[in-house]
């Protein structure tokens, strides 16, 4: 039953990770792609950003295909696990936890999930049981090592304040662009404009008994003006 409840857990955190990856990556689901993923990782200071946009991609693309095939573990948790730590240091930092706030809760309930299979092991039913492969734990170490290393390096800046810089500010943190979705107006509606925004006075219409017929000129817009009767 340990292998079956691994298993589940497997094809479900790696399964969508590699699926957000895939939209950092491919633009797969909606997804922004690798320009787009390029200009968020700018906005977040790392650089070089298409070189931070491919490491984030194939994190959480490779990762989380490995983990859900309980392939060469644990280096597929760990590289997924890594990108999420990362979200948490450049994106959500100095945030509350909860994700309605713009918070943490995602990065850290996966990075909690990969953790477990990382010391638990993929389980009977992988890659990995069946090929009879089995890492040096001394390998999962030094993985280990080398994420918090470049988490660390790259989010040098929000850890030594202890806060992102946004949030510090009280602004909003650009979020991934693989999960937000640009405003667009709703085809078949026209934008909303108050009064008090504008105001448009017509001349009026000149009629020379051939039917409705009229030129529009001298048409003035003016914040906060009404157009005389």
């Amino acid at each position: 039953m340990k292998s079956v409840a691994l298993l589940i857990l497997r094809l479900t955190v790696g399964g969508l990770l590699a699926g957000h990856g895939a939209q950092k990556l491919f633009g797969w689901g909606g997804g922004a792609g690798l320009e787009g993923t390029t200009g968020w990782l700018e906005s977040l200071r790392l650089r070089p950003a298409k070189a931070w946009a491919h490491a984030a991609g194939w994190s959480e693309f490779g990762g989380g295909v490995l983990t859900a095939l309980g392939f060469l573990n644990p280096i597929g948790p760990l590289a997924a696990m890594g990108s999420m730590l990362m979200a948490t240091t450049k994106v959500h930092l100095g945030k509350p936890i909860w994700v309605t706030t713009g918070g943490a809760e995602l990065p850290v309930t996966n990075a909690a999930a990969l953790t477990a299979l990382a010391i638990a092991g993929p389980g009977a039913i992988s890659v990995d049981s069946l090929l009879g492969v089995r890492l040096p734990r001394r390998l999962g170490i030094l993985g280990a090592l080398a994420v918090v290393g470049v988490v660390a390096y790259a989010g040098q800046q929000e850890l030594a304040a202890g806060t992102s810089e946004i949030a510090a500010t009280g602004g909003e943190q650009p979020g991934d662009p693989s999960t937000e979705q640009a405003d667009q107006p709703v085809a078949g509606t026209a934008p909303s404009v108050t009064p008090d925004q504008a105001v448009t006075t017509l001349a009026d219409m000149d009629d020379g008994g051939d039917g409705a017929r009229g030129d529009l000129e001298g048409m003035t817009v003016a914040a906060g003006e009404r157009p005389a009767l």
